[in-house]
């Protein structure tokens, strides 16, 4: 990929990964579309008896004036890292690479490098919607030095940002005009896979591009969970470039803000991504009217509830999250919510996939009372929360440490050959060496892999030597023994598959399934 095309989202599914719609290819010439007079989808668009339309023409022409090119500029450092010696490669090559990366005083030679992406202009006066990658610099966080907005009868404005959420990918910008052409956003929750969708946008350049396909599916997860993680799927076209832009509906009301697409080419394939309307507005609304966004905040770390994890409970999969954690001072912690809870309700919505635990606490009132339902030791308990503002995103992320323990010839402790056999996993107990080879803090109890059977169900589950267990089946081991106690106690409850609590150095500790042998 040329240099100044943003970086895509950082995942892969199978060969397909993740690519933020973004491009840096100059934009070509385009010639004027007609002047739009009126606002924007005003009007609904006119339709044949049963709802397929003989043409996009005309609600094209009604909705491409209020879709812009937004084109940025920024300093980036040339080959910023010293070159490394290779086959072939002599000394004096070295320096001389080295020194055409420095100015004469000694600094890193810059150039500037240009990006491309899409936005839409939501009001006459010029308040424009676009993606927080599309301004942001190449660290994924400075904003890009310069902002330009061009509309598509050419004009040219200098954009200022007002507010952005790179949490939810959304960032708004405004730019200083009267009697702009705008659209509006529409009601994406009465959508439904199936329905016609119109996408506008500037891929790889070419300002003004329009393409159609269907919606495709909804609530889409791409980057792990999280309150934003609910995507449009549609099938049309979204390429690089596209970032920003709207996806509209028939009525011409903006349903989505096209983010991302699955490319094993960087290309389209037919999968792309529209942040949804219910959740892009009352964002854009909050940067409109403060330039900061704020959401509900439970104090809780959460896991999906795999079908590993889920039969090690008991429970029913796709129904409910399991807590990996709870923050000290945080309002779960003072409703009585505990590690190893399975939420499976909050403020009277069902937690499943499609409606995630941190989707409905985010979008709760800050300072509401709600109940919350949680499964634990297989009785259903209920706690009443009060929701709290979320922290910002730099004092909720940690440092993540991978020690592991140099000993590779662990000896044999009462119950290790159990633990072994029906666990794949070869246990020591936490001695002051152990403790102090892998740095852990006294508070972390258990006991540590020792070593890992590659065919085993453990190794699938990503455990390796030096990982710490602090419980099976939520109760606290300190030896082999008292795991192997616990194994046996689930076969004996023709359970075939226990759930572990695993520590790894200093991040977060997380359950996991494990199939027993």
């Amino acid at each position: 990929m040329t240099a100044g095309i943003s970086a895509g989202i950082a995942a892969v599914v199978a060969t397909a990964i993740p690519v933020l719609a973004q491009t840096a290819v100059q934009a070509p010439p385009a010639p004027p579309p007609a002047a739009v007079q009126a606002p924007a989808a005003q009007a609904p668009a006119a339709l044949p008896p049963r709802g397929a339309p003989v043409s996009f023409a005309d609600l094209t022409a009604r909705l491409q004036p209020a879709v812009v090119n937004i084109s940025t500029t920024q300093r980036v450092e040339v080959g910023s890292s010293f070159p490394r010696f290779g086959p072939g490669t002599n000394l004096e090559d070295l320096f001389r690479r080295f020194q055409e990366q420095q100015t004469d005083d000694g600094k890193p030679v810059t150039r500037e490098a240009n990006s491309l992406g899409s936005g839409f202009i939501i009001s006459p006066d010029g308040y424009i919607v676009t993606n927080n990658h599309v301004i942001s610099g190449r660290d994924g966080q400075k904003l890009v030095d310069t902002i330009t907005v061009t509309m598509s009868d050419r004009r040219e404005y200098s954009a200022r940002v007002i507010g952005r959420d790179p949490l939810s990918d959304l960032a708004l910008l405004k730019i200083d005009g009267q009697n702009l052409p705008y659209v509006q956003f529409g009601n994406s929750q009465t959508i439904r896979p199936g329905d016609w969708a119109i996408a506008i946008g500037n891929p790889f350049g070419l300002s003004g591009t329009v393409t159609a396909g269907i919606v495709s599916a909804l609530h889409r997860g791409i980057q792990g969970g999280g309150a934003y993680d609910r995507y449009i799927q549609t099938d049309a076209s979204i390429n690089q470039g596209n970032s920003g832009g709207p996806l509209f509906d028939l009525n011409g009301n903006v349903i989505g803000v096209n983010t991302a697409i699955f490319s094993p080419t960087g290309g389209n394939v037919g999968v792309g991504f529209a942040i949804p309307a219910e959740l892009a507005q009352p964002v854009i609304e909050q940067l409109r009217n403060g330039g900061k966004v704020k959401r509900g905040y439970l104090g809780v770390q959460i896991q999906q509830l795999t079908p590993a994890i889920a039969s090690s409970l008991g429970l029913p999969k796709d129904r409910g999250e399991i807590v990996a954690a709870v923050e000290p001072s945080g309002p779960a912690r003072a409703a009585g919510v505990q590690q190893g809870d399975v939420v499976v309700k909050v403020a009277g919505q069902e937690v499943t996939p499609d409606n995630s635990l941190s989707y409905i606490v985010a979008n709760t009132p800050i300072g509401s009372r709600v109940p919350i339902e949680v499964v634990r030791g297989g009785k259903r308990m209920t706690f009443t929360a009060t929701i709290s503002e979320r922290p910002s995103e730099a004092s909720l992320i940690g440092q993540d440490s991978e020690a592991q323990s140099d000993d590779a010839s662990p000896k044999d402790q009462p119950g290790a050959e159990a633990a072994r056999k029906s666990l794949g996993l070869t246990l020591q107990a936490i001695t002051p060496e152990i403790r102090q080879q892998l740095r852990l803090p006294e508070t972390v109890q258990g006991v540590v892999i020792a070593n890992v059977n590659q065919s085993s169900s453990a190794a699938e589950e990503g455990l390796q030597r030096g990982d710490i267990i602090v419980s099976v089946n939520q109760q606290p081991v300190k030896t082999p023994q008292e795991a192997a106690n616990v194994v046996a106690a689930a076969r004996k409850a023709n359970r075939d598959t226990v759930l572990l609590f695993v520590q790894r150095g200093n991040t977060p500790g997380r359950f996991v399934g494990v199939k027993v042998q």
